[in-house]
């Protein structure tokens, strides 16, 4: 789970292209759902055109895998909109490694967060009937995931729409968690051979 609490981004980051962000994501150290010095992460999108136009932020690091093998069928996160302007909230999935991505996949449905609310706890499904190809199929973009984006589109494309928001971030989990599914399936598997002796 992505808590913050460290005080840094935890590997979630703009402008992976070089272009420099006007306001790149920021630790807060106070303010988040838990209230007085729970960490959460700022993300500012500052409208217009060129650099940190739109509300868009991306992890390749520990995001990236197989979400299917995994068991993988939701992102659950708590959210805020500090801004004015209501957000569309969606996920990307894709496999860029060397080169650009073969395989993109974004929520088909986008979370509607409203201007001026409070932390709200989210969670967005990413079964296959849950996403739409942008590039190449859903299950590849699911099973060799390499970057993950959280952004506002108000359609299911990519890459979304310029805006001037401010979108306050936190506790970012697998649902369920690939342990938890593993193990479930375990002890699935276990009953299923004790019942066959019965």
């Amino acid at each position: 789970m992505d808590d913050f609490e460290d005080g840094t981004t935890q590997g979630w980051l703009v402008g992976l292209l070089g272009s420099l962000h006007p306001a790149p994501p920021a630790n807060v150290a106070t303010g988040g759902p838990g209230g007085v010095d729970d960490n959460f992460l700022l993300l500012t999108a500052v409208g217009g055109v060129g650099a940190g136009n739109r509300l868009t932020i991306i992890n390749p690091a520990q995001w990236a895998g197989d979400y299917v093998a995994a068991g993988v069928t939701g992102i659950a996160m708590d959210v805020r909109n500090f801004g004015n302007s209501n957000l569309a909230l969606r996920l990307l999935f894709e496999d860029p490694s060397v080169g650009p991505p073969s395989t993109q996949a974004v929520s088909s449905s986008a979370i509607s967060l409203p201007a001026g609310g409070d932390w709200t706890h989210i969670v967005f499904p990413i079964t296959p009937g849950d996403l739409t190809a942008v590039l190449g199929s859903v299950d590849a973009a699911l099973s060799n995931a390499t970057r993950i984006r959280i952004f506002h589109a108000t359609t299911a494309a990519f890459p979304g729409n310029p805006i001037v928001a401010q979108l306050g971030v936190d506790n970012i989990r697998a649902v369920p968690e690939p342990g938890a599914a593993m193990l479930l399936a375990v002890a699935l598997g276990g009953l299923a051979l004790v019942r066959g002796r019965a």
